[in-house]
């Protein structure tokens, strides 16, 4: 049998390794093993580099030896080993810095650019380093009649991505000019496509007009409710908060094509194709069912047993990147605590905190705010993937302008073969 979480032999019932017989290590121990802070132990926990289970008497965890062991060797190897010659170890890029559990876009606090400007200005800001107040992206209806005919003719059980990705690449057959990387016409291409792949989105509501901020289109695709305006701020708020964030998977994904010369609309694609992965844009999915189960049960605490017992990491708890609270996920909660009809669902999360925090010490993170928004919107569970999405095209269009400035073909890794050594004779 295999855990899960990890793919690792799972643990045997008395305490030691199935396969050594080793005693298993206390957090303590793993956390010396490791060169690590104890909470550093239960963040590897949580994004599934070691496994986990509960030492006898129910207090503290314990570690299989061996585990640990390998984890310390690939972290000596990751952290110690240069880069080949001519490869990058890191990119380097002027778009998002994150520290101290704060992030900043070009060197500006990102939660108070949020608090100050729609997405549409934020993301000017991303781009080209400049404000723009008032900006509203717009796309001609010729481009949208494109992508949403292709959309449409997905079967019906398409999700959201699904439409996304085929409306980014309908978008692109449409534009004959579309392999032109000069800036200028990358940019022009980003304010058309944003647009484009919501109104490619089916409508729930009336069909928002194309002069409002987008925000506000997007709300009538993903809620049958009238939005008000404290709920349209907060869905903004969170487009703005998720614009970027350094070099997450699909930001790689993105700049790896763009260094091939990839045009915008398939640097896009390369992204779309990525957030698609539950550890990625589609947590906030995990998240959101997780919260509405927790909210029809009445208690979070069968609800986290069910998904410990399994073997699966609680979603919306935890992030590498912040060893203290998440920032956009602060900020999120803040504005709907003013939201009379969250509280239900923000409560709920607290409960999930809560609990959770008896089996590791995780702070909320950006996927569990997005799951309280779009739970007491009456989104569905696709709602937080489908912001994720829209709102970190502009980060990919950012990095993919920064990527058209480097050197081509730079995001080339090279192999290490830990094969069988050649020759080998012809298999029969």
């Amino acid at each position: 049998m295999r855990d899960q979480d990890t793919g690792h032999p799972a643990d045997s019932p008395d305490g030691a390794d199935s396969q050594r017989g080793e005693p298993r290590l206390t957090t303590r121990e793993t956390a010396e093993l490791l060169g690590v802070k104890p909470e550093t132990v239960y963040a590897y926990v949580s994004r599934g580099q070691l496994g986990s289970r509960r030492a006898p008497g129910g207090r503290g965890s314990t570690f299989d030896a061996g585990e640990v062991r390998a984890l310390a060797r690939r972290n000596r190897r990751d952290g110690g080993a240069s880069a080949p010659s001519g490869q990058e170890a890191a990119v380097r890029t002027r778009l998002t810095l994150i520290e101290s559990d704060r992030f900043y876009y070009r060197g500006v606090d990102a939660v108070d650019l949020a608090a100050r400007h729609t997405y549409e200005e934020v993301a000017e800001w991303l781009w080209t380093g400049q404000l723009r107040p008032g900006t509203v992206f717009s796309a001609p209806e010729t481009s949208v009649a494109v992508a949403r005919r292709a959309a449409d003719a997905l079967p019906e059980h398409a999700g959201p991505t699904d439409r996304l990705r085929v409306a980014a690449t309908a978008a692109a057959v449409a534009d004959p000019l579309r392999f032109d990387l000069s800036e200028d016409a990358v940019l022009g291409t980003a304010r058309i496509l944003i647009p484009t792949l919501v109104a490619a989105l089916p409508p729930v509501l009336r069909d928002g007009h194309d002069r409002d901020p987008l925000s506000h289109r997007l709300w009538t695709r993903l809620s049958g409710r009238p939005a008000d305006e404290p709920a349209l701020r907060a869905l903004d708020t969170a487009l703005c908060l998720l614009v970027d964030h350094d070099l997450a998977a699909s930001t790689l994904a993105v700049r790896v094509a763009a260094s091939a010369r990839a045009h915008a609309y398939a640097a896009v694609s390369a992204g779309l194709g990525v957030i698609e992965g539950p550890l990625h844009g589609a947590a906030g999915g995990l998240a959101h069912r997780m919260l509405q189960e927790v909210l029809e049960v009445g208690s979070a605490a069968p609800v986290v047993a069910e998904e410990l017992r399994a073997g699966r990491r609680i979603p919306g708890l935890g992030h590498r990147l912040y060893p203290g609270e998440d920032p956009r996920a602060r900020a999120l909660f803040a504005l709907l605590e003013g939201i009379p009809r969250a509280a239900p669902a923000l409560a709920a999360a607290r409960d999930i905190q809560a609990t959770a925090a008896r089996h590791a010490p995780l702070h909320a993170n950006v996927d569990l705010a997005l799951a309280v928004l779009t739970a007491s919107s009456g989104m569905a569970p696709t709602a937080p993937e489908t912001i994720f999405a829209v709102a970190r095209t502009a980060g990919w269009i950012a990095h993919a302008l920064e990527e058209y400035g480097e050197r081509p073909l730079r995001m080339r890794p090279i192999g290490l073969y830990s094969g069988p050594r050649p020759p080998r004779p012809l298999p029969e």
